[in-house]
């Protein structure tokens, strides 16, 4: 019998994990990745509000945003790292 356990992610979570992700990475200010890779790694039915997440720390100073031809990327913004560690423990914590 499969039980398919279902997890609510709350909005800091997924910042949590978004900037976890990019952490683990090591893209901060110079080093950048296109917005379009972190919904992957998600859950199918999170990976739509990960851009939302992502336009919010955007707002909030967290993230960087690099217009190139190609698309948007983006990166950690390294002054920020009190706030970037709360959400990445958040996250953690969750787990």
């Amino acid at each position: 019998m499969f039980i398919e356990t279902l997890t609510m992610w709350v909005d800091n979570q997924i910042k949590g994990k978004i900037l976890y992700k990019l952490t683990r990475l090591g893209k901060f200010n110079h080093s950048h990745t296109s917005i379009d890779n972190l919904p992957k790694g998600f859950p199918m039915d999170v990976r739509g509000r990960v851009k939302d997440m992502a336009e919010e720390l955007k707002k909030e100073g967290i993230l960087l945003s690099k217009p190139t031809s190609y698309g948007e990327e983006v990166s950690i913004n390294h002054t920020m790292k009190d706030k970037v560690d709360s959400y990445i423990a958040m996250f953690l914590e969750s787990n």
